[in-house]
């Protein structure tokens, strides 16, 4: 039997599981913050030194860099049903005089609005529920998808010359593997 399913959103209550386990949703952070590719912050919003080292990044000015914040990002989730989501005060929405808290579908965490990091990407907020389920539903896919090995070998011979972020970073992490697949201390 074949079930189609036309329209249907996530259930009611269906949040992120970072917005529902702290332990998980710091995990994710930490590891957004200490990641090359990421570098999400500042965690002090007055760190200058942050905005000259993204400017660089991006190829940009500073002032540019400091209004690519995540409050302006396409993974940035404030939706309705996602406040709903961010347990205890910061479901009113918590706002300060820098911005409120929202998810960040990319990196799977709570995040700032008035931070940003290496992969900002313009068209954001999310505050349509429709979009944020949409955004659910593709970032579940992604997790469950996994590369056969056929396609892991496929893609370690192009480690040589790697074209495009993923593979970017595929590469990578074959560097920092060892024979028998585990990770090098």
């Amino acid at each position: 039997m074949i079930k189609i399913r036309i329209g249907k959103k996530k259930e009611e209550g269906s949040c992120p599981k970072a917005t529902q386990d702290i332990e998980l949703n710091t995990k994710n952070r930490n590891a957004a913050i200490k990641a090359e590719h990421i570098q999400y912050g500042p965690l002090n919003l007055s760190d200058e030194d942050y905005y000259v080292r993204v400017a660089k990044h991006w190829n940009t000015s500073v002032d540019v860099a400091k209004k690519s914040k995540c409050s302006n990002c396409t993974a940035f989730d404030i939706s309705p049903r996602m406040l709903e989501c961010l347990p205890g005060p910061v479901s009113q929405p918590i706002e300060d005089e820098e911005g409120m808290l929202g998810y960040c579908w990319m990196h799977r965490f709570k995040c700032h609005s008035a931070r940003t990091c290496y992969t900002w990407a313009a068209g954001g907020p999310i505050d349509k529920d429709s979009v944020s389920y949409s955004w659910q539903e593709r970032s579940e896919e992604s997790l469950s998808e996994g590369w056969s090995k056929g396609e892991r070998s496929k893609r370690k011979n192009k480690c040589d010359n790697p074209k495009g972020f993923t593979m970017k970073q595929f590469c990578k992490n074959q560097k920092s593997r060892s024979k028998k697949g585990e990770k090098k201390n």
